[in-house]
């Protein structure tokens, strides 16, 4: 590889090609399939079917974290530091299908001889497991995407295709699944209690998440030749190094505020996600056949998110729009819990209320895909304005980084909904209707006036970010003379040696 290309910043200075952006955000799209079906299921599973405490399900997501913590960033920096034929990224994202899907599949294949314990002990380590897995093409694949293009705008473009395709991914195998895999059997009315239906969910998520996977890496391998590559004076992989990257990213404010946010605001996401399926099947007494219309309206949301963000940062910075779409996001996911305890929703038996729910859960859906394209496009600008102070590319890291926290914080959501689950003493494989008034209505109060309290303190995070259109321009500019002079002096170096 030329010189003039190991010191590029990005593979493309302007405009991606589409069927590039397309071939690369698929990969989104078979994380979210892996991910809707171990997130959105997965405590349902554990404890209303096989009857493991929400504290003990909630704690196996937790422990996950600790191996989290130090196969995130590790990742994130060996693959901003390889050198291989095959490039920075690729090599690690050819490795994370298949172990990520034998572990989906025996997640919901646990021994029938398992009691509590056990089975806390199984979910566990198949979960450290297939996380670990999935880093290994998560952190590379949203670095893969920070390097494509060197553009503002087009960041953005690049980032809205790869988080649309990721929705559309998500939601669409959640339709399939409630729709299909969790339909209504002569044995079992409500789809969800049955327990069959999670080995079948398992198959056909690790089948099609896997092989999408592949071909996503497979068929972005074309870039290669024009990604910018780590400098020869680099040091190697080590501990000292690692620790150094991670100190180097956690000095940039702009990346603090935007990481704090993050946080926050997965903890809301990781509550009300973990509790999700009890809220639709219980507080909402909703069948499978009619929260695939939320799904379906997920999809639908999702594109009118995905054309509104690209404009909106033509007309906007960033700053701005994340914040916007925060507010908006947490006023739209409460409206619903609120309105019926004050008696101002429809009942259950209403044919108002899943019209109702859908209105809500559009704006919602919308306003979490703007927030979510924004957060990874400045994310991208951000890792500009770190090698401009550093001199180094540390996409890898940065990503890492935001993909920890999340997890992290989206694991002590699962806790903390499992922790509740059992606090409120809701009751096992309770059939709809059956269940208490009063412990209706603490689940209600966990999944909306709680759960959102960390989403409103992100705000507060958000507002510091600073890094507007005009301040990333200038560190373009002075970017660009950079690597011209590097160029420049590359051959008088290599004369004297």
């Amino acid at each position: 590889m030329s010189n003039s290309e190991s010191v590029s910043s990005s593979a493309y200075p302007s405009k991606v090609p589409l069927s590039l952006k397309f071939i690369y955000g698929i990969g989104a799209a078979a994380e979210s399939i892996i991910g809707v079906a171990f997130n959105a299921f997965n405590f349902f599973f554990y404890t209303n079917i096989m009857g493991v405490p929400g504290t003990l399900a909630g704690l196996a997501i937790t422990i996950a974290l600790f191996f989290d913590a130090v196969t995130d960033p590790l990742v994130g920096s060996i693959s901003d530091r390889w050198r291989a034929k095959l490039g920075r990224r690729h090599p690690f994202m050819l490795a994370a299908p298949l172990p990520v899907m034998l572990c989906l599949f025996f997640i919901y294949s646990p021994p029938e001889s398992l009691e509590s314990f056990g089975l806390f002990l199984w979910l566990t380590v198949l979960t450290v497991l297939m996380r670990s897995s999935m880093t290994l093409f998560h952190v590379p694949h949203l670095a893969l995407g920070a390097e494509l293009s060197a553009d503002f705008t087009e960041r953005t473009r690049v980032m809205s295709i790869n988080t649309l395709l990721g929705v559309i991914g998500g939601f669409g195998f959640a339709f399939v699944a409630y729709g299909f895999f969790f339909a209504a059997t002569p044995e079992f009315e409500n789809g969800m209690l049955n327990r069959d239906a999670y080995y079948t969910l398992a198959i056909s998520a690790a089948l099609v998440g896997g092989l999408i996977m592949v071909a996503s890496t497979v068929f972005t391998m074309q870039v290669i030749p024009r990604l910018p590559v780590p400098p020869l004076d680099l040091p190697r992989i080590s501990l000292k190094a690692l620790l150094k990257d991670c100190l180097s990213v956690f000095s940039n404010r702009n990346y603090l505020a935007l990481l704090g946010g993050l946080v926050l605001l997965s903890a809301t996401v990781g509550i009300r996600e973990t509790i999700g399926l009890h809220m639709n099947t219980y507080f909402w007494e909703l069948l499978p056949s009619q929260i695939r219309y939320l799904v379906l309206f997920g999809v639908l949301s999702s594109i009118v998110g995905f054309v509104a963000t690209a404009r909106l940062h033509e007309r906007f910075d960033k700053k701005p729009v994340l914040v916007g779409a925060l507010v908006v996001t947490i006023i739209s996911v409460t409206s619903p819990v609120i309105l019926r305890m004050l008696g101002l929703f429809p009942e259950n038996d209403s044919p108002l209320l899943l019209p109702c729910l859908l209105a809500f859960h559009v704006v919602s859906i919308s306003a979490v895909l703007i927030g979510i394209i924004s957060a990874m496009s400045a994310l991208a600008d951000i890792a500009d304005e770190q090698e401009l102070s550093t001199g180094l590319r540390q996409e890898g890291v940065f990503y890492a980084a935001r993909s920890f926290f999340g997890k992290a914080s989206s694991g002590i959501g699962h806790l903390l909904a499992g922790i509740a689950i059992d606090v409120i003493n809701f009751p096992v494989g309770a059939e709809p209707g059956s269940v208490p008034e009063e412990t209706i209505f603490y689940l209600g109060l966990v999944e909306g006036p709680i759960a959102i309290i960390p989403g409103c303190i992100a705000i507060v995070f958000y507002m510091k970010y600073n890094l507007t259109r005009k301040k990333h321009a200038e560190i373009q500019a002075l970017l660009k003379e950079k690597h011209q002079s590097k160029q420049s002096l590359d051959p008088l170096l290599s004369v004297q040696v």
